[in-house]
């Protein structure tokens, strides 16, 4: 089975398996987004509205998680990348940081691993793995890496104890630790000591529930990202709002620092 990404992207197609609530009518299937990356926020707001606990917020937020993922594996988007646990939210309270775990552990990495396998998507990590996470857990990230591995309709990018930050830190010391002297490091060192360097750099970034920050997220690869804003808080996002997103940025003239209507090629991708 070819991986969507060596397909042109003029030979590529929207499928039509959302059913009649989705509209998908004015999507130019030759400029689908090749890596859609999202902040997932708004799971405690969600609860809070609904006279929940906060915990139930997040559980709420899996299934919009494998929902989005279903649309854009539908979409034909070859990578889809969210934002499932900063380094910064262990600054939360000790039993929404155990729920949290939890939360990703026996329902993405299990139960979701399954359905996601046999949908062909792979699962893959990036974040600080050596850094305050319980084995159990880095024990079921393993699995679901392993069993997904050799999928190839798209590509699940979990961003798991991860900041942006941290991620250049870890990388500048990448190359301290191998000796690489100062007149060597420059962004391709740099990109070649992130956590997962064959990743793309996302064209779509998304952000839920209202706010208008990054957050630490992906702060290096979004350079040159499109960024759309939504009210919508993550637990209530499905596909439809996925589809409104990627229309938004098939509006924009995508310029990368050249004059409108041309690129530069000179900008590394």
């Amino acid at each position: 089975m070819a991986h969507p990404s060596s397909v042109p992207t003029h030979q590529r197609s929207v499928p039509k398996r959302y059913g009649a609530l989705v509209d998908l009518d004015g999507l130019d299937p030759s400029r689908i987004p090749r890596h859609v990356a999202v902040v997932m926020d708004g799971n405690g707001r969600w609860a809070i509205k609904q006279g929940l606990p906060r915990t139930e917020g997040h559980r709420a937020g899996e299934e919009a998680l494998f929902a989005a993922a279903k649309g854009a594996l539908e979409l034909g988007i070859p990578y889809f990348t969210v934002y499932a646990f900063s380094t910064e939210n262990w600054r939360r309270s000790a039993d929404e940081v155990r729920f949290l775990l939890n939360v990703i552990a026996d329902q993405l990495l299990t139960r979701r691993r399954d359905d996601l396998h046999q949908l062909g998507v792979r699962i893959r990590f990036i974040g600080r793995r050596d850094w305050r996470l319980p084995r159990w857990v880095l024990r079921r990230m393993d699995e679901a890496a392993r069993l997904t591995e050799h999928n190839r309709a798209m590509t699940l990018t979990v961003a798991f104890n991860y900041g942006g930050r941290a991620e250049i830190v870890d990388a500048v010391k990448a190359l301290v630790a191998e000796g690489t002297p100062a007149s060597k490091i420059d962004e391709r060192a740099i990109h070649r000591h992130l956590y997962d360097p064959a990743l793309p750099d996302p064209d779509l970034v998304i952000r839920t529930s209202g706010e208008f920050r990054i957050s630490n997220f992906l702060i290096w690869e979004l350079a040159y990202s499109e960024l759309v804003f939504t009210d919508v808080l993550w637990p209530d996002f499905r596909q439809e709002h996925l589809v409104e997103a990627v229309r938004e940025f098939q509006r924009r003239d995508r310029r990368f620092g050249a004059e409108r209507g041309r690129r530069d090629d000179g900008i590394p991708t």
